[in-house]
């Protein structure tokens, strides 16, 4: 899609960082925006910082893990605006743990927020965006941990390497329909958002992260001091994005330096050797 003016983007974990950036480039470009967080308040103070004309803004506190949440953002969005052109998945939290401390809550909490939240909006919004005469795009945010696996990050890798084969799969299957709906998949390293504190969203249901031991702690400091020290930031992601969609290219790796992770896990692939440990 080249010309974004007047068309519609729904946007999740648009709060605060990357969806935040999201929202903010949409603007620019003249966009209806559909934003969605787990932080009502905080979304509203975003959004009025916008300067869109409240006709052309829709705001959804909601669990994105919550398949109904998903379906009602969706019959919304449809019923109001008609039609939705950009659907960005991009909600997640992150956990840093070694494999065997992740609690069954931890799976279930990052599961149901970083990978079916992106399964819930596939299924709510694309069966209508492809009844649309001008087609739409689809930006599922991954992650880097989602083209290799970094130590202490068990369910976030599994969580973001699930994404990236969910959009992979839903690529060729659109593609072999000749659909005029595209899809991205972002896989961003560090940036400095909040992630490595997504524990103060975390939804009662899910209960509360356990003590961990020396190891984790470790790890958890570890994610901490990269995501503070990440050298892009959310606007960078949001500008490779907008790209992205103009351009209909689908992998949205804005870190070029995680290539030489992702060449060495292919070799090791196909090599047949062991996994290369990464730091």
């Amino acid at each position: 899609m080249q010309d974004l003016r007047d068309k519609t983007a729904v946007i999740t974990g648009a709060a605060s960082g990357i969806g935040l950036a999201l929202a903010q480039r949409g603007a620019r470009e003249g966009m209806r925006l559909v934003l969605a967080d787990i932080e009502g308040e905080k979304l509203a103070t975003a959004a009025a910082a916008l300067s869109i004309a409240a006709e052309r803004l829709s705001l959804h506190t909601l669990d994105v893990s919550r398949d109904e949440d998903i379906g009602r953002m969706a019959d919304d969005a449809f019923q109001r605006f008609g039609a939705v052109h950009l659907l960005c998945n991009n909600a997640g939290v992150g956990l840093a743990r070694v494999t065997w401390e992740h609690t069954l809550q931890d799976w279930e909490w990052q599961l149901g927020v970083n990978l079916w939240s992106v399964i819930h909006g596939i299924r709510h919004f694309l069966p209508r965006m492809l009844k649309q005469a001008d087609g739409g795009h689809i930006v599922n945010t991954a992650s880097a941990a989602g083209l290799s696996s970094t130590q202490g990050m068990a369910a976030y890798n599994v969580s973001k390497h699930g994404v990236v084969t969910l959009s992979e799969t839903l690529y060729s299957e659109l593609a072999a329909l000749q659909a005029k709906v595209g899809v991205s998949v972002l896989c961003p390293a560090w940036v400095p958002t909040a992630i490595h504190q997504s524990g103060r969203n975390r939804q009662a249901r899910f209960g509360v992260a356990g003590e961990i031991s020396e190891v984790s702690r470790g790890y958890e400091e570890r994610m901490a001091s990269a995501v503070t020290a990440g050298r892009k930031s959310a606007d960078d992601m949001a500008d490779a994005v907008f790209e992205a969609v103009a351009a209909q290219r689908f992998y949205v790796i804005p870190h070029r330096k995680i290539n030489h992770a992702i060449q060495l896990r292919m070799d090791d692939i196909m090599q047949q050797r062991n996994p290369t440990p990464l730091g």
